[in-house]
């Protein structure tokens, strides 16, 4: 009782539902992985790291989970299967520990600047601007002053998709005509989110990837711009991922890396897909923290990233 004081016991109903498809299928995976097995033996280890790089985990992080696994077989002597899910709970909970992944409990925490802003990169298509409408919509709840950036300017489906947003929740848009320099429209959001006192600022920014070099210009150019407002600004580079995408995520998220310093992930559609060992993977192998994950449509269902959590209910635990 003491967790569902923490987290909710809604939220970790959500969670559940959300990751039931990708449950079923690595719980079923595992299940074939240790049928008539009583101990945790090569066998085992083979087929669970199949399991793993068939859940969209990737092969990287698979091995490197399977070792710990080997590690922690030789050191506690005798492992039977019956123990190998809160053994791999365990385990991939401490791998995702050591990639600088600090949980916060919710929204309604302190922020670590005012304001604090954050920018959001990501390909067209993959909830980008959902996922800024989501956040924005969690930290008003939570008592905060929310202002949202359309610097995604070339798109004129983006700033549209972004003001309706601001009205339904009743938050303000700073904008401009479209083609408009995706610079301007920060420094004009930073402007008068300072002037207004906003303790949130979500800055919307062009989602195509076509020209790497482009997009790092452009990246760089707008952090510049900001800084002139808000030292330090933005206070986190949020790369929003696909998760329905499986190993797709993984290449948008080389591609990012290399454009621009990404501080953290926000990965979306994980519910109705069965591809949710690629969290793990990502985080792993780009080093970066997951944030926030998407489990639905209503704005209820972004949640905040709880790393043990989310591994019980992946494996059903």
């Amino acid at each position: 009782m003491a967790f569902f004081g923490l987290f909710g016991k809604e939220k970790k109903e959500t969670l559940d539902k959300g990751l039931e498809k990708s449950k079923t299928s690595v719980l079923d995976k595992i299940s074939h992985a240790i049928a008539g097995k009583s101990t945790v033996d090569d066998d085992v280890l083979d087929n669970i790291e199949e399991a793993l790089i068939t859940s969209d985990v990737g092969v990287e992080t698979t091995l490197r989970i399977i070792e710990r696994i080997q590690e922690r077989v030789k050191r506690d002597k005798y492992v039977g299967t019956a123990e190998l899910n809160a053994l791999l709970v365990d385990e991939v909970s401490q791998l995702l520990a050591e990639n600088e992944q600090t949980d916060i409990r919710d929204f309604s925490e302190p922020l670590p600047a005012k304001p604090y802003v954050v920018m959001v990169v990501g390909v067209n298509g993959v909830g980008k601007t959902t996922t800024i409408g989501k956040l924005a919509y969690q930290y008003k709840q939570a008592g905060k002053k929310v202002y949202l950036g359309a610097a995604d300017t070339f798109r004129a489906a983006a700033v549209e998709q972004l003001c309706i947003w601001g009205e339904r929740i009743g938050v303000p848009v700073i904008k401009q005509q479209q083609g408009s320099d995706p610079a301007s429209v920060a420094y004009d959001t930073l402007a008068s989110a300072t002037a207004n006192d906003a303790d949130v600022v979500l800055i919307d920014t062009a989602g195509r990837l076509h020209n790497k070099i482009n997009l790092m210009n452009e990246l760089t150019k707008i952090k510049t711009v900001m800084q002139k407002v808000v030292p330090n600004a933005p206070h986190d580079v949020m790369l929003v991922l696909d998760g329905s995408t499986g190993q797709n995520a993984f290449e948008q998220a080389k591609q990012f890396t290399k454009a621009t310093q990404v501080s953290s992930l926000a990965i979306t559609k994980l519910d109705g897909t069965a591809k949710g060992g690629v969290v793990i993977g990502i985080s792993d192998q780009f080093k970066i923290p997951v944030r926030y994950i998407g489990l639905g449509e209503k704005m209820e269902d972004l949640q905040v990233f709880h790393r043990e959590e989310f591994v019980k209910s992946l494996l059903g635990v």
